[in-house]
């Protein structure tokens, strides 16, 4: 065989994964069945769905891994969900590395046949979610670790000049959380001044700014909010060792989900790019009752949906740069197995550009937005029963209730609680 036969080979080969590549499902319809367990509460159906899926090595391993360590989680599986979540963090540091054999490579191929990396902002969350895992098992000292991993990528986000929605600013407001947690005054207070920057919108930041400012013996600082923020006024409970204080962290809905901009086939030179469309939840806020205290509710600090559509639109100018690419590219391949064979030839080109769909893979069970509920107390124990809110302020239905909360002195207690409708 010589080699110009060998290369049509080969070439065809190629062609021919492209071709079987329209025939499959997208992600979001692989992934339909296991939230609508999620949705109904049949936690285990859902693992027993995502566990192969997660465990199967290849291109879409990482972020089946990101849905399945949710599944865990729901089910009360939290250790579990832990070690899913460090899996799926050293595949994706591992994944940002792609030979250029492999870049090339990926211009003939269907996107959703390239390997899956991961936004900047999902590959911040999974150490937010990790953290929140630990928290939940009062592991502090494993929190704080992956706190400090948190910042470790803020560092090469900041090194890369990225944009302010890839930051993820919920993970650097909870690991303000954790190092106030663990008394790291100045950490913390460099934390809540970072979030600032990210988001000055966070209606807690005022008073965490002042809190933390003093407590880290930031006196200039402490000034400065001061001024910045007449409004405040401080609290003797944040200082009194008598009182610590109890964080709800509430993830709220769906995000939205990806789908594909008309039909499968050509669009736009070869093309077609995906859209993120937000998904109804009719579960809005968290209302919190602390038994001989008073009622909370939520206050939004993350807002999930908009910090991916804005990724997505950011990178709507390099995704058609690169698949145009590919659409140069395949033509060129499919002229080499015309010389050999026009009909294989112009079959070849057909499939390609017939792969051309859009790549719906992302972490598909993030919430629509992270909330709080931030309240000092004094220390004892406490019955804390959450329950959800509807538009209008109205009850959901929804509810979860903890039962003797301990709250320790200077300490923060962490509770955490999820809807999915």
């Amino acid at each position: 065989m010589t080699v110009l036969m060998k290369r049509s080979a080969v070439l065809a080969g190629l062609f021919l994964c492209s071709l079987m590549s329209i025939s499959c499902a997208t992600y979001q319809n692989k992934v339909a069945e296991s939230r609508q367990h999620l949705e109904l509460g049949q936690y285990q159906a859902a693992i027993d769905y995502l566990e192969p899926l997660a465990n199967k090595e290849g291109g879409d391993q990482l972020v089946y891994l990101l849905d399945y360590s949710v599944a865990l989680q729901m089910s009360g599986r939290i250790k579990d969900s832990s070690l899913a979540l460090q899996k799926a963090d050293r595949l994706a540091d591992f994944q940002d590395y792609t030979s250029i054999t492999k870049e090339a490579t990926s211009l003939l191929l269907s996107q959703e046949m390239v390997q899956y990396k991961g936004d900047s902002f999902e590959k911040i969350y999974i150490n937010a979610y990790a953290a929140l895992n630990y928290l939940e098992l009062n592991q502090l000292d494993e929190a704080l670790v992956e706190t400090r991993r948190m910042n470790e990528k803020y560092n090469k986000i900041n090194h890369e000049d990225r944009k302010d929605f890839e930051k993820n600013v919920f993970g650097k407001y909870l690991s303000a959380m954790i190092w106030e947690a663990n008394q790291n005054w100045d950490d913390a207070y460099i934390a809540y001044e970072e979030t600032y920057k990210l988001d000055p919108t966070i209606p807690y930041l005022p008073a965490d700014l002042i809190r933390s400012a003093k407590r880290a013996r930031r006196m200039d600082s402490y000034k400065k909010w001061k001024k910045e923020f007449p409004q405040v006024v401080e609290k003797k409970e944040w200082y009194d060792k008598n009182y610590g204080e109890l964080i709800l962290i509430y993830e709220q809905g769906w995000g939205p989900r990806k789908a594909q901009i008309g039909g499968q086939g050509i669009y736009a030179g070869g093309y077609n790019p995906p859209i993120l469309q937000p998904v109804y939840n009719s579960v809005l806020q968290m209302k919190a009752t602390i038994t001989g205290v008073g009622e909370f509710e939520s206050q939004r600090i993350y807002d999930v949906e908009r910090a991916a559509i804005e990724t997505l639109q950011h990178d709507y100018a390099w995704l058609s740069a690169k698949r145009l690419g590919a659409f140069a590219t395949k033509e060129i391949v499919a002229d080499q197995i015309r010389q050999q064979n026009e009909a294989l030839g112009n079959v070849a080109w057909l499939a390609m550009q017939l792969s051309e769909r859009a790549d719906l893979r992302q972490w598909s069970t993030l919430p629509q937005t992270v909330q709080l509920i931030r309240v000092p107390l004094q220390v004892g124990q406490y019955n804390v029963n959450l329950q959800g809110l509807v538009g209008g302020g109205g009850l959901s239905g929804d509810g979860k209730a903890y039962p003797e909360v301990k709250i320790q002195p200077q300490r923060a207690t962490f509770l955490r609680w999820r809807t999915l409708r």
